[in-house]
């Protein structure tokens, strides 16, 4: 009975960090659009969207979200925290559509369907467990710097690419860093559990999480600020799960099913995820920014 708790708490839990993450992204790319261009990719594009209301409300919720999300994945495992998580694109279509007035219409219904029977599918399917001793050291640097590896790749490659695309990229960038910072974040909450707070401070894992966080803030910032949300959250809610996903089976000993059926379910139920935050990106309701500004202080070239 205590474990069907637990895994309903959970359940409120990651959906409940999925609606403030949903509303905070939004919130954030309305400030960020405002942004000067000449702060793109630099921290002094922090320091402005600090002064803008909006933006701090945004924070605001993104904080409560990565809150609400550590203490999920402190009592569950990172597999099935990440695709309840997911699910933000739902809440922030809820507010784009408040804000828009745009009718959902059949593309907005069916990636709301999709993206809601995809994590459904992908759990039951999964049936997502830990148990198993954590990867060692070589495995987990080895799945660590591969996905470190693709997200600095990915920042690279954006500059070389016209504005929309550089922003999706820089986003995708962003989402694979939020999804290590999740694994390290279960780390950090077992270790909290089994030993207590104060040795968590000798562990490198929680400033990992912080240098991750930052960076990906600033990634995310600039990916609002150079392109409609509907270009760059799509690529953030689509890669933030994958990347936990082969991290927590990677290195934290997370497990899923692996029989034929279970797998084929769990790969159909990833593809409706992708499928659904895609059509969802996309939607008329999801705003579009400011698509003609001058950039203040220099001219960006790509």
């Amino acid at each position: 009975m205590a474990g069907y708790s637990d895994g309903v708490a959970v359940f409120l839990l990651g959906v409940g960090a999925a609606c403030c993450l949903g509303l905070g992204f939004v919130l954030q790319q309305r400030a960020a659009a405002r942004a000067p261009l000449a702060d793109f990719l630099s921290f002094r594009l922090l320091l402005d969207l600090i002064r803008m209301p909006d933006w701090l409300l945004g924070i605001a919720f993104f904080v409560s979200g990565l809150v609400l999300g550590a203490v999920a994945l402190a009592y569950g495992e990172v597999s099935l925290v990440e695709p309840l998580t997911a699910t933000n694109l739902l809440f922030a279509m809820a507010l784009s559509r408040w804000l828009t007035r745009q009718p959902l219409g059949w593309s907005g219904w069916g990636g709301v369907a999709l993206l809601a029977l995809g994590v459904t599918a992908f759990i039951v399917a999964g049936r997502p467990s830990g148990g198993s001793a954590p990867a060692g050291p070589l495995r987990h640097w080895l799945v660590f710097g591969i996905v470190a590896g693709l997200a600095l790749l990915l920042t690279i490659r954006s500059r070389r690419l016209p504005p929309s695309s550089e922003a999706a990229l820089l986003a995708l960038a962003a989402g694979l860093l939020y999804g290590l910072q999740d694994a390290l974040t279960r780390v950090c909450g077992q270790i909290i559990r089994d030993h207590g707070i104060a040795p968590l401070f000798v562990h490198w894992q929680p400033y990992g999480i912080a240098v991750l966080g930052l960076t990906g803030l600033l990634l995310v910032q600039s990916a609002f600020e150079t392109a409609p949300l509907r270009m760059s959250l799509p690529s953030l809610t689509a890669a933030q799960p994958l990347a936990g996903i082969a991290c927590g089976v990677g290195f934290l000993g997370d497990r899923l099913r692996v029989t034929p059926g279970a797998l084929a379910w769990e790969a159909a139920g990833l593809a409706a995820v992708v499928i659904g935050i895609i059509l969802l990106g996309r939607h008329p309701a999801m705003p579009t920014g400011v698509t003609e500004r001058q950039p203040v202080g220099a001219t960006r070239i790509n």
